[in-house]
């Protein structure tokens, strides 16, 4: 468990140096923004924050490999290990070129398949949460000004606040009447999006949220902060997220009835 704690401890330190840069281009009236292949946006400060955070685990931890969503996968320089960390420089890079301050970069360590840390800072909130196996889940300013976090207890789907990123994506999933219908059958409905309805999820602010695709690097640092306080994510079969994966994040309890509900029609 202290491993955790040092890699956590290490993972501040990384946030502090991505949270300098990205809140220095943050509204700057110079900042550079192209299309990837894919035709979402990168802006400088993304490659910029990830070859910070690159460059300080490459000293700090040469045993460990990283991936991230700029410039993909790095062995680890001392040689092929189990470990390595996965990194997204700004997650909601379109809400970041557009003066949205809802942003943030994620930071997560992984054993294998499996997180096992995660950490995301969003600096123009003012805010961060993390969390490592075992550790518990925390949220606050930086990690000597934190309150540990769990999710609710609410049980029923007609009492649930439900969050979401958008509704394009389940329409080319082939299930967006099922998501209409639970939206129009849940207390409240939201569109977050990005990492922060994760963190409400896990800060026990709403209920589940759902997204029909995410990437390795949207989702790592996200799965420890929520199970640690207390929810469960599987993709949209109940089975765990992989890369390119769905995902379903609930406080457990709702769990079996979103993924009922989100389940394929005949």
């Amino acid at each position: 468990m202290a491993g955790y704690a040092d890699d956590l401890a290490l993972a501040h330190v990384l946030a502090d140096s991505a949270d300098a840069i990205s809140m220095a281009r943050f509204r700057a009236l110079d900042l550079r923004v192209e299309a990837k292949p894919d035709l979402t946006p990168v802006s400088d400060a993304d490659t910029a924050v990830e070859k910070a955070i690159r460059a300080t685990l490459a000293r700090a931890r040469p045993r460990d490999g990283v991936l991230g969503e700029e410039f993909g996968r790095t062995p680890a320089v001392a040689g092929p290990g189990n470990r390595y960390w996965v990194i997204d420089p700004i997650d909601g890079t379109k809400n970041f070129v557009r003066g949205v301050p809802i942003w943030a970069t994620l930071i997560a360590l992984m054993e294998g398949d499996t997180p096992v840390a995660g950490l995301v800072s969003a600096p123009a909130l003012g805010r961060r949460w993390w969390a490592g196996r075992g550790l518990g889940a925390f949220a606050g300013r930086n990690q000597h000004s934190a309150s540990r976090i769990s999710v609710s207890s609410v049980r029923k789907m007609t009492d649930a606040s439900f969050c979401y990123a958008s509704l394009n994506g389940w329409a080319e999933n082939g299930r967006l009447e099922q998501m209409m219908d639970i939206l129009l059958g849940v207390w409240r409905s939201r569109a977050y999006g990005d990492f922060y309805g994760y963190m409400l999820l896990a800060e026990g602010a709403l209920d589940a949220m759902a997204e029909p695709e995410l990437s390795l690097w949207d989702m790592a640092a996200l799965i420890p902060i929520v199970t640690e306080a207390g929810g469960k994510i599987t993709d949209l079969d109940g089975r765990p997220t992989a890369d390119k994966s769905s995902v379903i994040g609930t406080n457990g309890l709702l769990h079996e009835s979103v993924l009922t509900a989100l389940a394929r029609r005949g």
